[in-house]
């Protein structure tokens, strides 16, 4: 059968200071009412039922992801006793789903996505099941057609077609590079050959298994042996022994690149990875001054700003421009809207000044 996993632990550092450690952004609503982490599960839901969907998620987050998502069986939230990447996340979530169902293939999807239209994601995710069917020993991986040469996004070499299903075509993949810089992002995109790596992943559970024993048996012996004691009244001990102890690394590191036979889907959808605050730009309406607004603005000469605030709260601009300024109860951000990736860095300052804004 087909089956689900959400992993839902990141930080959403470049989402301060709306995103807190206490709460960070896949618990935040970004387009719409719904958070990202209600999205994703909403996503999936027509294709794959809440009973066989697994939330991997923080250990301080599992209260709050089973509140968001009350359909998913409170033990299929599972709370990662520490940060290990996303290699130990992964494996853990397939030990936990194979020893539920031996042949079970299983979709591997961050939280923190906007994919639409969902229908085209439901076409490419049946596209992939049945591939892992014909392929079974293959993994495969979602990339996404590039708009522009972005620096922010992994790349996948693409090789032959390797079949068409309900009009989602499959190549293999020649390599996968990491985030490139500007020109060498240019020459990709240029040649057509090359995908953003999405980070969503199809494959028989038993598949990845075998290959993180091949490639980090380490990591394998260790979530073998939590799902082993998943049942027993001492699942909690071994969870966080056996977790603690991993050295954690990538799927990417770990596997994927290192992997006998990978293949790529070219996904139909249109896809973001909320990776920082021009999110806002792209999913919501601009005012007649090319303004993005969340909350209560008043602007004079003001434009292309990026701009959320708290009910109750007012923001005033008077004459900028492409500025991204976020406010909270306890905190202001603002940067120019080419320095938003680096919000991480006002974080990683906070945490070396042991600030509470955290």
């Amino acid at each position: 059968m087909f089956h689900a996993m959400i992993m839902a632990g990141g930080g959403g550092t470049r989402f301060w200071p709306r995103s807190r450690n206490a709460r960070p952004k896949q618990f935040l609503a970004f387009a719409g009412e719904r958070t990202l982490l209600q999205s994703t599960a909403d996503r999936i839901a027509a294709v794959i039922p809440p009973e066989r969907t697994w939330i991997l998620t923080g250990a301080a987050y599992t209260h709050e992801s089973a509140v968001q998502l009350p359909e998913i069986p409170r033990d299929q939230v599972v709370g990662e006793p520490c940060r290990r990447d996303t290699a130990p996340c992964v494996g853990l979530g397939a030990a936990l789903i194979a020893k539920a169902d031996p042949d079970a293939t299983m979709i591997v999807m961050p939280a923190d996505h906007l994919i639409e239209p969902e229908r085209e994601f439901h076409r490419a995710a049946m596209a992939a099941a049945q591939f892992a069917d014909e392929y079974p020993d293959a993994l495969f991986t979602f990339g996404i057609p590039p708009t522009f040469p972005s620096t922010g996004y992994g790349y996948i070499h693409r090789g032959e077609p390797a079949g068409e299903r309900n009009g989602v075509k499959l190549f293999r993949v020649r390599e996968f590079q990491e985030k490139p810089k500007a020109e060498v992002a240019q020459q990709f995109v240029a040649s057509g050959n090359y995908e953003w790596n999405s980070g969503i992943f199809v494959w028989k559970a038993k598949t990845i298994l075998a290959q993180l024993k091949a490639n980090r048996p380490d990591i394998h012996d260790a979530c073998i042996r939590i799902a082993d004691g998943w049942g027993t009244p001492n699942r909690e001990e071994i969870f966080r022994k056996e977790y603690e102890a991993i050295k954690g690394t990538s799927i990417d590191y770990a596997v994927m690149e290192k992997a006998p036979l990978r293949m790529v889907l070219r996904a139909p959808y249109i896809w973001d990875d909320v990776g920082s605050w021009l999110a806002l730009e792209r999913h919501n309406p601009q005012d007649a001054a090319g303004n993005t607004v969340q909350g209560r603005h008043v602007g004079i000469d003001t434009t292309g700003c990026v701009i959320a605030a708290e009910p109750g709260h007012i923001v005033a601009t008077l004459g900028v421009s492409d500025l991204v300024i976020i406010q909270t109860a306890d905190a202001t951000m603002v940067c120019r809207k080419h320095d938003e990736s680096r919000v991480k860095e006002i974080v990683d300052r906070l945490k070396k000044d042991g600030e509470q804004y955290l």
